[in-house]
């Protein structure tokens, strides 16, 4: 999906929801069994009552590689059956040297068809540019992160000034476009967007932290949207897993539609 085509499903539902399918096999609702097939059949439940309210779906690829072949499958399954209209995002965070980022690439662009992966930039160019060699692909790459261990080095002054993320943020968006990069910026980190805009005014942002984690979606529209809108705001426990019964599905879509309610509101408004 190219950016273009992003922006033009953003506009056409009034939405900038990313759900996240962080699909915690012990989190599955007492109805279905604890094991891949129960993940499939959760995924799509949610993806079918989600896709009217969402224009993406992040997959954590961590909640389905430790279950071994049968979760790797479940993956697959799981990201066929998102409809094309939708972004696809493997939340994968790779990053090596040349030939290793390559496979990754080829794994998470080619093998298993999504739009964008997660990278970590802390190898430097050379672990980044095998994913921009794709066209039509993104590569997201951690800028400023919602954990609090982000303090460690994310937010550790440099020699110029400058926080380590800010030298990273403006270097790494000199190795791409706009239209093949994003970059991931914490919600509970929503004040730093206004200065965050300044280095990457462009680009989209995938947003996490929204929801279970408590980031603020006002505040993050606030200070993070440009005229594209340039925001992907992620909600994973707080869509998927808003009911352990039954109505899981059912209370899934009611939290995807009240985020998507108040983007719609917060865009009229911007």
């Amino acid at each position: 999906m190219t950016k273009k085509e992003l922006v033009a499903q953003i506009k056409l539902k009034n939405s900038y929801l990313c759900v996240g399918l962080d699909t915690d096999i012990e989190k599955l609702p007492a109805g279905l069994p604890k094991n891949e097939k129960g993940m499939i059949a959760f995924n799509k439940a949610i993806i079918d009552a989600t896709a009217p309210y969402c224009v993406g779906y992040k997959i954590n690829t961590a909640f389905y590689e430790s279950q071994g072949v049968k979760g790797w499958e479940a993956m697959e399954e799981s990201l066929a059956h998102i409809p094309k209209t939708h972004f696809t995002i493997a939340d994968a965070k790779r990053g090596d040297i040349g030939n290793t980022s390559a496979q990754y690439a080829k794994t998470f662009f080619e093998v298993l068809p999504f739009d964008a992966i997660t990278v970590a930039p802390y190898m430097g160019r050379d672990s980044v540019d095998p994913f921009l060699a794709y066209t039509n692909k993104f590569t997201i790459v951690l800028g400023l992160t919602s954990n609090a261990g982000s303090q460690n080095f994310q937010q550790q002054k440099l020699a110029n000034g400058q926080f380590l993320y800010e030298s990273v943020l403006e270097q790494v968006s000199s190795w791409g476009t706009p239209e093949q990069m994003m970059f991931v910026v914490g919600a509970t980190k929503a004040s730093d967007l206004e200065s965050i805009r300044k280095i990457i005014p462009n680009h989209f942002l995938l947003v996490p932290g929204v929801g279970a984690q408590g980031g603020s979606l006002a505040d993050v529209t606030k200070f993070g949207i440009n005229d594209s809108v340039g925001l992907l705001v992620n909600a994973s426990r707080a869509v998927i897993f808003a009911s352990n019964g039954n109505d899981f599905a059912e209370k899934a879509a009611i939290a995807a539609h009240q985020y998507a309610n108040e983007m719609k509101i917060l865009l009229a408004a911007s």
